[in-house]
């Protein structure tokens, strides 16, 4: 096979363009360039679909052969991760790993979380213990009655009430200021009248 990409050369690759006193090719180079282009397309095109067909007949034999891409995909996770497990890191690493489980401090430290989260598990069951006991005696209680509101107080009476004072101390501060700035003769604000004030 003399093809180019294929062992052996092609006139392209030996192909030396002859160049004229201006530095352009001469026609015919570059009417020979463009017959190469379209002669090396039209391989490329052709391998193409040889392509094509050798990836459609390999995956028929996939088919064929029980092997589905999901399959590949599986084989060659377990194939990583056998290699990652065979691995000098990983053994590294899994030797120091097994070291410190066996140490007497990681020992200590995983009993004593492991007594830890006992005692909290039981201070909130106990908790949820007594809650719920409290909700039950809550909800045996009758219900109360609500307010009945009556009007007993008197006009007389609500004068004499610590409400009324209060607001009767504020009302008269402020008729005090009016009355002050009245008198001071600042009057601005109070020059103009509304129109139901004029009659």
């Amino acid at each position: 096979m003399n093809r180019p990409g294929f062992g052996g050369t092609s006139s392209s690759m030996s192909f030396s363009t002859r160049t004229t006193d201006t530095g352009w090719s001469s026609e015919e180079d570059t009417d020979h360039l463009r017959f190469e282009l379209a002669k090396m397309e039209e391989e490329i095109q052709t391998l193409r679909q040889v392509l094509l067909v050798k990836e459609k007949y390999a995956a028929d034999i996939r088919r064929q052969l029980g092997l589905s891409p999901l399959s590949n995909i599986k084989q060659n996770m377990s194939k990583g991760w056998h290699d990652i497990q065979t691995s000098s890191p990983y053994l590294a690493a899994s030797s120091t790993l097994d070291d410190i489980s066996q140490s007497d401090i990681y020992v200590r430290t995983r009993e004593n979380l492991s007594h830890a989260g006992h005692v909290t598990s039981s201070a909130l069951s106990n908790m949820g213990v007594a809650i719920t006991r409290r909700l039950a005696e809550m909800r045996a209680l009758p219900l109360p009655s609500p307010p009945r509101l009556s009007h007993t107080i008197s006009v007389p009476s609500m004068r004499h009430s610590s409400t009324f004072k209060s607001f009767e101390e504020i009302v008269g501060n402020a008729k005090d200021k009016v009355t002050s700035l009245a008198n001071n003769g600042d009057t601005a604000g109070f020059d103009r009248r509304s129109p139901r004030h004029t009659r």
